[in-house]
């Protein structure tokens, strides 16, 4: 009988698997890195430094970076409302791993477009 290991990458409840898919995707990765340059920053400040995010995507990857304990909104009692967001401390011992990521993206960048460009 096999034994089945709770940290098995194909196991649905794996650890890397859950983290993977809620940080994992495009919108995620530049949301951390632009708070990451921001000490603070309002939800119009975050849409316009990703100029092809929609709002509703915005919003919804922010709720789900803020339920993972990600990010931090504050919300000010003022007419109108003031929302801001900013990495929580969780987040910033995220970062360095993401910026390795980063950094390698951008040294590989051009190889990996001429690779696709020999494919396709």
């Amino acid at each position: 009988m096999k034994r089945v290991n709770s940290f098995d990458k194909y196991e649905i409840q794996c650890p890397i698997r859950s983290i993977l898919s809620r940080i994992g995707d495009k919108w995620s990765v530049l949301i951390l890195f632009t708070l990451q340059e921001n000490e603070n920053i309002r939800f119009k400040e975050l849409q316009r430094a990703i100029p092809d995010i929609s709002q509703k995507v915005l919003t919804s990857t922010l709720r789900i970076l803020e339920e993972d304990g990600l990010v931090l909104r504050k919300v000010y009692a003022e007419v109108p409302p003031r929302v801001e967001y900013k990495l929580a401390e969780r987040a910033h011992s995220l970062m360095p791993h993401l910026n390795s990521l980063i950094g390698w993206a951008k040294e590989n960048m051009d190889q990996i477009l001429d690779d696709r460009n020999k494919v396709g």
